[in-house]
């Protein structure tokens, strides 16, 4: 596991270069805390920090082939290596290390682009191809781990982070407005966006080809809902999980430094847990974050997973004063604006896992592959009523009392009926997010508002990306809308950076492609029946995990924002949301937000997710502007 950097340029000397990737490196230091390596020449630059997971001792980076003329950099893991070596050994290719990033470089040696079809893993990577002069560049087929890059006036910048690429010196941070309105209310920005002007995010499943003069951009792998299985019995189904899932949790067991899993109590942490521990060498050490308050607790069943499994378990009470103790350190390191408040959990469960492990398995990627989320009953109901049911039921729901629970009820039936106004596809990122377009209407200054114009009411990275979805289910329809934007630009991001700051891998068992081409391909009615989410998972977890983690109700990994926000935030809220600063930046129309503010504190209304999404935005801001 690393962070890697890279550009192609011709305007700096070699010193200069060399200057420029050792910035880039070394602002992404805690990715790779281990070793870091360079390589500079000609208009050429490549530059890691390296995490030490497997051959320790002589996998440095970059790596070379036997006559030096393709270099690598590599961050992530591929599960497949010790296949893919032997069967290059046998063709002749010599290798120096026992490492999986010299495989990529041999398999790149054979097949060009087409090795990425051969990797079963996560992965960013680079290599400079001399003998075709140019620099190569992908991403992993589901967006495990990130790569950003800018292109302008000749030069092409690479990096992990977008911290990295700001080091570049012709780099400038322009706020993009669109990408802006996307983040309110989506609560990230989607590749290929990102929240600066000409800095993009490689999209998953894509890689570049970079010459001086040329740059192509390519899509190698689509996930294909059709055509479904048929004519098979639940036991096919079960019986062909079951067997996925092992040897997917087999594969991402390979470490030479220790190794753990997360656990929260719920289905999918506590699955991985059970399969990991099945054939572990010694005892298995597992991980979990607890709440004082009730409603976002579920450290008690983590505990009797735990017990059940028979597990050397760790467990942590995120309290208000962990939180205001971490929220720094994560606004700090955030190089976008970042709402799922569910990162500050994740950093601390990173944190105290370092402490023990290295690398951890997580059951991130569950509600995606496996359709876990409530939102989907929504869209099933949601499909029977037109548009004009939001002003019949808009009164109704108002008048219910506000909750500061998790997922209360007065919160899901107030977000259901504000998406009814918008087509089906759109609801969906209505119901997950904050703003709808109504609301960003009123929440942009006048300025901002005439320069999106009618961009505010639109979503069209959305709206594309559904005019090529091949499942007819409408349900369906949300769930690969999910793998493409709410997975790969907010569920993975949190869990990349969360974990990256602390100098800690995570691995995805679910994302195996194995295991989510044969989720897409099964018969819609297997995966979220009727009233039941994750059907086809539940049935299959009764044969290794008691019956009340199945059946319980869906938590999430929440915070209770909506109460610190009227205790323990409330001074940094309104200092947050100063009135003269916010005249001064003219993006937003501060009555609004000063309204938002006091409906919530009052109780009147729960504004949790609009205010939180305003506050990490307007952190980001000082840091970038003021």
């Amino acid at each position: 596991m690393c962070g890697i950097a890279g550009f192609i340029s011709k305007k700096y000397n070699h010193k200069k270069k060399s200057e420029i990737i050792r910035n880039m490196c070394a602002k992404i230091q805690y990715r790779g805390p281990d070793s870091d390596g360079y390589f500079v020449m000609d208009t050429y630059a490549l530059g890691m920090r390296r995490l030490r997971i497997i051959d320790v001792d002589s996998g440095d980076q970059p790596i070379f082939n036997e006559d030096g003329t393709l270099a690598i950099i590599f961050n992530g893991e591929i599960y497949n290596y010790r296949e893919l070596r032997e069967k290059l050994i046998a063709r002749g290719h010599k290798f120096k290390t026992q490492s999986d990033t010299e495989v990529i470089l041999h398999q790149y040696e054979e097949d060009g682009a087409h090795c990425l079809d051969k990797l079963n893993g996560m992965f960013a990577l680079a290599i400079l191809d001399l003998n075709l002069d140019l620099v190569f560049v992908a991403r992993d087929r589901f967006g495990i781990k990130p790569l950003y890059y800018y292109y302008n006036d000749g030069d092409f910048v690479f990096a992990s982070e977008l911290k990295s690429i700001l080091q570049f010196p012709t780099v400038e941070k322009k706020l993009d407005l669109e990408a802006l309105n996307y983040y309110l209310t989506m609560e990230y920005v989607p590749a290929p966006l990102t929240i600066f002007q000409n800095i993009n995010k490689l999209e998953p499943a894509h890689y570049f080809e970079i010459s001086e003069n040329n740059l192509k951009k390519q899509q190698y792998y689509f996930l294909n809902f059709q055509p479904k299985y048929s004519n098979k019995n639940i036991d096919f189904y079960i019986g062909e999980l079951d067997w996925l899932i092992e040897k997917s949790v087999e594969r991402r067991k390979i470490s030479d430094v220790p190794i753990g899993s997360f656990l929260s109590g719920g289905i999918d942490s506590s699955l991985i847990a059970a399969y990991m521990n099945r054939h572990f060498d010694g005892k298995l050490n597992t991980f979990s974050i607890g709440f004082e308050e009730g409603s976002f607790d579920e450290s008690d069943y983590a505990r009797k997973v735990a017990k059940h499994l028979g597990t050397i378990h760790h467990e942590k009470i995120f309290t208000p004063e962990e939180m205001m103790k971490v929220l720094p350190d994560i606004l700090e390191n955030m190089d976008e604006p970042f709402a799922d408040a569910s990162i500050l959990p994740t950093y601390l469960l990173s944190k105290f896992t370092r402490e023990k492990v290295t690398v951890a398995l997580s059951g991130d990627g569950g509600d995606e592959v496996f359709a876990g989320y409530p939102t989907y009953l929504a869209r099933k109901i949601g499909d029977f009523l037109p548009s004009f049911f939001y002003y019949l039921l808009k009164p109704a729901v108002s008048l219910l009392p506000v909750s500061d629970e998790n997922i209360s009820f007065d919160f899901k039936a107030k977000r259901f009926v504000a998406g009814l106004l918008y087509p089906n596809d759109v609801r969906h990122q209505i119901w997950l997010g904050s703003f709808d377009p109504r609301q960003k209407n009123r929440l942009f200054s006048n300025e901002i508002n005439h320069i999106l114009g009618d961009k505010i009411k639109n979503f069209p990275l959305v709206q594309d990306y559904m005019k090529i979805c091949d499942t007819e289910n409408n349900w369906e329809r949300s769930l690969w809308l999910d793998m493409r934007f709410y997975l790969q630009d907010n569920m993975l991001v949190k869990v990349d950076r969360a974990s990256m700051l602390n100098s800690l891998e995570v691995r995805v068992p679910f994302l195996d492609t194995e295991i989510v081409e044969f989720m897409a391909r099964v018969p819609a009615n297997l995966k979220y029946r009727k009233k039941t989410s994750k059907y086809l998972l539940k049935k299959l977890a009764l044969k290794y995990l008691p019956e009340e983690i199945i059946s319980r109700p869906k938590k999430g990994f929440g915070i209770p924002v909506a109460k610190w926000i009227k205790q323990e935030l409330r001074k940094e809220f309104f200092h947050t949301f100063n009135k003269k600063k916010m005249l001064r930046q003219n993006i937003y129309n501060y009555e609004f937000v000063n309204q938002l503010l006091h409906q919530h504190l009052l109780g009147k209304r729960d504004n949790r997710k609009l205010l939180w999404t305003l506050y990490i935005f307007q952190k980001w801001f000082d840091k970038y502007y003021e």
